[in-house]
């Protein structure tokens, strides 16, 4: 194969693959499976990631980038298969600028590892990574916009970005800023490339601002009874910036995947990391003796609980900053054990578990972003759509759940989860360890549920549309391009072809 020869002669055999079995994984996201692709491509540095690139463009070949694989809207997924897919992974120098308050990372380094490394300067990033931070690699995450830890106070993954360096489709590098002082020094390019999926080139550095760590935090539950009453007290939480995280929870989620522990082992390391994170031992067996009090109640406090972490520079900023919380929320719940938060708090980054149920159904998110106004409207618009496919969906063992994340003041996200009883992927084979997958129940192969979820999450979206819902990690799953108003849309494609005029990078995504 001509093509695989000039890559191996370009960045070295150990740099390309086209392993059947490797094929197989990347071929799969966490949802679905798709085109298996001819060749995959790890770079070892951005020459090699251009060098690459170069030898695609001129072969006329669609590449398709990948960062940490935990997406699930098609992002690295391209249905006609035979394209190179780029794994960013060996992409994950982290170079750290005290003086000058600025980290300059790799795409593929992921945000545990980015996490590690700043804590020993007493440093952070204001978005510091999703819950998936494990395997979620910065450069992923700015490719698909991410929200989750940091997010209360500071927006999330893109708001985050001071520059970035992009290898186009040609292989030539692009620098958007012109200075790592500001990302706004004129007309804001950064921008274009965050939420691009990949679609006008491949991350290959990330600069990104740092602060210092709060060392004190609060972790503060609420439930409520009804969905009103939460997003009444979460709204206006969300206005008054005053947690660093939070998240919310219906009833079957919480019972359900946020429940679930992987054994003894994972909940010791989270008695000794709160423990080892209280300011002293006294408020450290405290907080553990109210978990181990709480139990599981937690987990079923009421139909819907918020969970908030809260952050200080000290004892009374944190105190004076959870008190404020507390009034706001108070009028339309009731505090609860603040145990989910607490767990999240000591272990961040949880591994990837969830990426199947609780008892090993396979599972797809489905989100948007609404106004605040139309929160409540959209959410008994679904439940009169479940409704309406109450009697199909048990037929077929799909359930659902409900989870919520702040998106600055004005937007709330609101996830859908969906599970079906089904038979694993090589993805979740690869990803998941042998132990873990042996204490879930097996299913068989199961097309009619797999397809009848697909039908639902398709639906879904269309329901979100109709409510003006905007989405992150669009990838090939959510509609973009043709949602823009003429004039936006032409200079969108305007870029593209300028970018890309072949076409080659991330065929399909953002509707490219």
């Amino acid at each position: 194969m001509t093509l695989m020869h000039d890559l191996i002669a370009a960045i070295g055999a150990d740099a390309v693959s086209n392993d059947p079995a490797v094929l197989a994984v990347m071929s799969n996201d966490v949802y679905r499976g798709s085109g298996v692709p001819a060749l995959i491509v790890r770079p070892t540095s951005v020459a090699d990631l251009q060098a690459a690139a170069r030898i695609c463009c001129s072969a006329g070949v669609a590449m398709v980038p990948r960062g940490g694989g935990a997406s699930y809207t098609d992002g690295y997924l391209f249905d006609a298969g035979g394209h190179v897919l780029f794994d960013t992974g060996a992409l994950d120098s982290i170079e750290i600028d005290v003086d000058n308050a600025v980290v300059t990372v790799g795409a593929g380094a992921t945000w545990a590892k980015l996490k590690d490394a700043l804590a020993v300067h007493g440093l952070r990033t204001p978005f510091w990574g999703p819950f998936s931070g494990l395997a979620a690699t910065v450069g992923g995450s700015v490719s698909q916009n991410t929200l989750s830890h940091g997010s209360g106070t500071y927006g999330i993954s893109a708001q985050s970005v001071l520059s970035l360096d992009v290898v186009l489709a040609s292989g030539d590098l692009l620098k958007t800023g012109a200075s790592t002082a500001t990302r706004f020094y004129g007309p804001d390019l950064t921008g274009l490339f965050t939420g691009d999926c990949g679609a006008l080139g491949i991350k290959a550095t990330i600069r990104l601002p740092l602060i210092a760590i709060r060392p004190r935090f609060e972790a503060v539950s609420f439930a409520f009874d009804s969905f009103a009453a939460c997003h009444a007290g979460v709204s206006r939480a969300q206005r008054e910036g005053l947690d660093d995280s939070h998240f919310g929870l219906d009833l079957a989620l919480s019972q359900g995947q946020i429940a679930r522990q992987d054994g003894v082992a994972a909940k010791l390391k989270i008695a000794r990391d709160l423990f080892a994170k209280a300011p002293n031992a006294f408020v450290g067996v405290k907080q553990l003796i109210r978990m181990a009090v709480a139990g599981d109640a937690a987990m079923r406090a009421g139909e819907y609980m918020g969970h908030f972490i809260v952050e200080g520079v000290d004892a009374t900023d944190t105190t004076a900053r959870a008190a404020r919380l507390r009034a706001v929320i108070a009028p339309h719940g009731r505090e609860i054990a603040n145990s989910v938060p607490s767990f999240v708090r000591a272990l961040p980054f949880a591994p990837l578990t969830n990426i199947l149920g609780p008892s090993g159904e396979r599972w797809v998110p489905i989100h948007g972003v609404l106004q605040q106004d139309a929160v409540v409207p959209f959410h008994d618009a679904l439940k009169a759509f479940y409704e309406t496919r109450k009697a199909e969906m048990e037929r077929l063992g799909i359930w659902s759940g409900t989870m919520f994340s702040p998106a600055g003041s004005s937007g709330f996200l609101y996830e859908v989860a969906l599970y079906w009883p089904d038979d694993r992927t090589d993805y979740h084979r690869h990803t998941l360890t042998p132990d873990h997958v042996a204490g879930l129940k097996p299913y068989p192969e199961n097309a009619e549920a797999r397809a009848y979820t697909h039908q639902l999450k398709a639906e879904i979206i269309a329901l979100y549309q109709q409510f003006g819902a905007a989405h992150f990690q669009i990838g090939r799953a959510y509609p973009y391009r043709d949602r823009l108003d003429p004039q936006a849309r032409a200079l969108l494609l305007g870029i593209k072809a300028a970018l890309d005029p072949k076409g080659l990078m991330n065929p399909g995504a953002l509707g490219l």
